[in-house]
């Protein structure tokens, strides 16, 4: 039995039977629902079961969608809703990862601890290698125009030598009885009360030595007298 054409329904012969949109047409009937041209398999657009030309084609566009209070009400539901989750994530991931340690007074005490031990065990490198005489003493940084630096030694291997790094002072005894005249080659600025200032070139007179790495002596320039590294000045 031959179907139905999908417009006029009449009956439509193999002749003339076009299959598209899941109907059949007659050559003459499959036409744009519009402006009524005759379309072919190459040129049409189908919507909805319907055949269209190009020019009639429906346009679909999106609707906006007004803030109602019920729009609003579900807006705020998803945004607490995806509070709560994110919530409830950092609640089981919390302290998993690295956290943060306060910086108490015994964690204080404890890096002080190793700072000090660090300078300690570089100032006895120090003085290890600049007793064994294989860095040269390097010159300061900034040289006052009264200081004249030492002839270099002839000694192709040359490192250059870290800057003097302040040792650890220990508890001030009695200066001993010796006296001397120094001369500083570094700037040194005093951290504590009973230290002194003074800059490359000052002499420093009536010194006394109070251990390994400190001693006692008084600025010629300033007049000011008081504790001074040892490895910031050189005899006389």
């Amino acid at each position: 039995m031959n179907p139905l054409c999908g417009r006029c329904n009449l009956v439509v012969y193999p002749t003339e039977k076009v299959n598209c949109l899941d109907k059949y047409w007659h050559k003459g009937c499959f036409s744009c629902e519009v402006c009524k041209m005759t379309l072919s398999m190459k040129n049409y657009k189908g919507f909805e079961k319907r055949p269209y030309c190009n020019a009639h084609y429906p346009k679909t566009s999106f609707t906006c969608v007004p803030d109602t209070p019920e729009n609003l009400r579900l807006k705020h539901q998803s945004e607490m809703q995806s509070q709560v989750r994110y919530k409830e994530d950092f609640e089981k991931n919390r302290g998993k990862g690295f956290s943060v340690v306060t910086d108490t007074p015994e964690m204080q005490r404890i890096k002080k601890t190793q700072e000090q031990i660090s300078n300690i065990k570089y100032h006895e490198e120090f003085e290890k290698r600049k007793m064994g005489g294989d860095v040269p003493r390097q010159q300061p940084s900034n040289p006052s125009p009264a200081f004249q630096p030492p002839a270099a030694s002839q000694n192709f291997h040359y490192e250059p030598a870290p800057e003097p790094v302040q040792p650890v002072r220990q508890a001030a005894a009695a200066p001993p009885p010796s006296a001397g005249r120094y001369r500083a080659v570094y700037d040194y600025a005093a951290a504590d009360e009973d230290e002194v200032s003074f800059v490359d070139g000052d002499v420093i007179v009536d010194v006394q030595q109070i251990d390994e790495g400190w001693m006692y002596g008084r600025v010629e320039r300033t007049g000011q007298q008081g504790m001074l590294p040892a490895n910031y000045v050189e005899a006389i």
